[in-house]
């Protein structure tokens, strides 16, 4: 791939042997397959050559990252609370693997820094930076297995970054809350993408949360996530003020 030949982009990339200095620096050691870091820092906004009609971009290695973040996660917060039960743990792991969370890591940690975005997506993506880590762990597992990207997800950003005691006391998302009052409350609760808006990486999405078969918010936002989200917040105000 020919990165240097992007236009209009926010970050000019460097060289691999920049780039191989740059994670030494932020998690203590060099990368095998460069190739791979190179993809995990490559948002969608700045993919240009395709693979028979593929766009290449770090969105599969993001899908591939959340995962190994979830199942670490997951592993470390049971070790870490043997007395808790699972309502508390499965509020955790959403906290210590949400999207603001992800996106403060990765500008805490500098690896905003290293992402090849579109000058005028920077406004548009606002969880480009979270996408962003979540994919640097899956190039991670992939050029280093998981036992690796475990020992680094622990020590390198938990053991570092992360304040647990702080973490406890944070308030949830408003989308663990919804899914949390639906169990309790023994209600089915759903997301349902019922409009797209615009097209290409500018494209919005319209998600309309529904619970027992009834509409009970709507949100929109650049991912599917961020629109649950803010559906999410909206449903949260109608339960606390007006209980169904």
């Amino acid at each position: 791939m020919k990165f240097g030949t992007l236009k209009s982009v926010r970050f000019v990339n460097h060289s691999d042997k920049h780039l191989r200095h740059a994670i030494k620096n932020i998690f203590g050691f060099r990368p095998g397959n460069i190739f791979l870091y190179r993809l995990a820092f490559t948002h969608k906004s700045a993919s240009q050559e395709t693979i028979k009609n593929l766009r290449v971009n770090n969105e599969r290695l993001e899908f591939l990252g959340d995962a190994i973040l979830d199942a670490v996660a997951a592993d470390f917060l049971f070790r870490t609370f043997p007395a808790k039960d699972e309502g508390f743990l499965t509020e955790m792991r959403s906290k210590l693997v949400s999207r603001a969370q992800l996106n403060r890591l990765s500008q805490k940690m500098g690896i905003d820094n290293l992402i090849l975005l579109e000058n005028s997506s920077s406004g548009v993506f606002r969880s480009f930076k979270g996408d962003a880590f979540e994919a640097l762990i899956g190039a991670i597992y992939l050029d280093k297995g998981f036992i690796f990207t475990r020992k680094i997800i622990l020590k390198r950003i938990i053991g570092h970054y992360i304040d647990m005691d702080e973490l406890v006391n944070q308030e949830v998302n408003f989308k663990s809350k919804v899914i949390e009052w639906a169990q309790k409350e023994k209600k089915l609760a759903g997301y349902n993408v019922v409009e797209e808006i615009g097209s290409g990486y500018k494209k919005q999405y319209v998600v309309e949360l529904v619970v027992d078969g009834q509409a009970l918010a709507r949100g929109q936002d650049y991912s599917i996530k961020g629109a649950e989200q803010d559906a999410s917040g909206k449903a949260w105000q109608k339960i606390i003020g007006d209980p169904l």
